[in-house]
């Protein structure tokens, strides 16, 4: 039988996004394949749900970009003597420097094997290349293994293990509908889509992410007289609210305001994407992935997005006929009139799941382990 393994992941915090989701998605795993599982972070609102699902949270102050970080690295150190992992998992570049620091301070007959995953692709910088100085460099996709390879030459390119990320579609299941109640409220609070082929723009309200273009996308749709609503979905931090005030300004300046929605952050964006007719990936600067991309893809629901960066790769290996050439407006018009006129049928996606990605990475763990 294999040798249960004690893994420690760390990053700045458990709030929302995606580096927090993959960490719960491997904590998970780790717990039903009977490994000790446990994460050092500051603590947030998915502690509970971390917990509840088998792993063990320590709280550690190791998301400040400040030098007072430095502090961390004794009590870091004094846990990893503790707890003896065979893996430290590092996620995100102050808990790496934390972690990295703390680990030349362990002999090295009982130091655990470091593990980075580059989520992002960060500033070029000192500072950002310790996400390259792992053991083994997890990359989420092409996109970030090409970022890699050509930004840090210092790291060797055997070290980078490409694993991408994955949605499981027991949570995003084909050919998803829905429920009467669910669609029976959707109507009461938005009855002005009664009838109207749903345009829907996912995604947190940040100038990274494509508003603009979808607006003038849905101006050029009603202009032609198709019968469009556009949905702008998701939330607006503190910080970015006098953005969504431009945005809402722009959508009442062209005549807009019947034909786009701003839904605000929800939680059932399953059902969402599940009854649009078209999603969209607009993003500005290329995504290392694009997990909305492929929620919607999962559903069956088409998407067109920029041929770009992890949603390229995403489209182009599930749906190419929605690669788009990056900001190329008539491009998008053609494409989204050519999907509103003859719906397509996608194909289940059976290449970037959960399950596959929690298995690769778990084989990682188990092969450096085992290597020494």
């Amino acid at each position: 039988m294999e040798k249960s393994l004690i893994v420690v992941q760390t990053l700045p915090a458990l709030h929302s996004g995606g580096v927090e989701r993959g960490t719960l998605e491997i904590a998970r795993a780790l717990v039903a394949a009977g490994h000790r599982s446990i994460v050092i972070s500051n603590g947030g609102r998915l502690v509970e749900q971390l917990v509840r699902e088998g792993s063990e949270h320590i709280t550690l102050p190791v998301h400040r970009k400040s030098l007072l970080s430095l502090f961390q690295i004794k009590p870091f150190r004094q846990l990893l003597k503790n707890i003896q992992p065979d893996i430290v998992h590092a996620r995100s570049r102050i808990p790496a420097w934390i972690a990295w620091f703390a680990l030349r301070g362990i002999s090295p007959a009982s130091k655990p094997h470091f593990i980075t995953t580059v989520h992002g692709l960060y500033s070029i910088s000192p500072y950002s290349a310790i996400m390259t100085k792992g053991e083994r460099v997890v990359a989420v996709s092409e996109t970030v293994h090409q970022y890699i390879l050509n930004n840090y030459p210092s790291c060797p390119p055997e070290n980078i293990n490409l694993i991408y990320r994955g949605v499981d579609p027991v949570e995003f299941p084909y050919g998803y509908q829905p429920s009467a109640e669910w669609q029976k409220q959707w109507q009461s609070d938005y009855p002005q889509l009664a009838g109207r082929k749903i345009l829907t723009l996912p995604g947190r309200i940040t100038r990274l992410k494509g508003h603009e273009a979808f607006v003038e996308l849905i101006n050029q749709l009603k202009k032609e007289g198709q019968n469009v609503h556009g949905l702008i979905v998701g939330g607006a931090e503190e910080k970015k609210r006098a953005y969504l005030e431009q945005l809402k300004n722009l959508v009442s300046d062209r005549g807009l305001s019947e034909t786009i929605t701003f839904t605000g952050l929800r939680s059932d964006i399953q059902d969402i994407l599940a009854i649009s007719d078209i999603a969209y990936s607009l993003t500005t600067k290329p995504e290392t992935f694009g997990r909305t991309t492929l929620e919607a893809l999962s559903l069956g629901t088409p998407v067109i997005g920029w041929n770009a960066g992890g949603v390229g790769e995403i489209l182009q290996a599930v749906y190419p006929e929605g690669a788009v050439t990056a900001d190329a407006m008539t491009e998008l018009l053609q494409r989204t009139r050519s999907v509103l006129a003859a719906p397509p049928k996608i194909n289940p996606q059976p290449v970037f799941t959960l399950a596959r990605m929690q298995q690769e990475t778990l084989s990682l763990y188990s092969r450096l382990v085992n290597s020494h």
